[in-house]
């Protein structure tokens, strides 16, 4: 498998990106409190569609718009 550089080392597969949120909303608990939107943009994380970057932004976003 080749390295993506859109995830960390220890996120390169579905499996590993799937551990990787389950560890950030152990440690992070406002993680668990998603919208359903943003629920969405997790599971495209985990599938690659996504980087944790652009998860976070659009969080940080939609958190200053309500």
């Amino acid at each position: 498998m080749s390295h993506n550089p859109k995830f960390g080392p220890a996120a390169q597969t579905p499996e590993q990106r799937a551990w990787v949120l389950e560890q950030m909303q152990r440690v992070i608990p406002v993680l668990k409190k998603a919208s359903p939107y943003i629920q969405q943009l997790y599971t495209r994380y985990i599938a690659g569609e996504l980087s944790w970057s652009q998860v976070s932004q659009t969080r940080a976003a939609e958190s200053q718009g309500s």
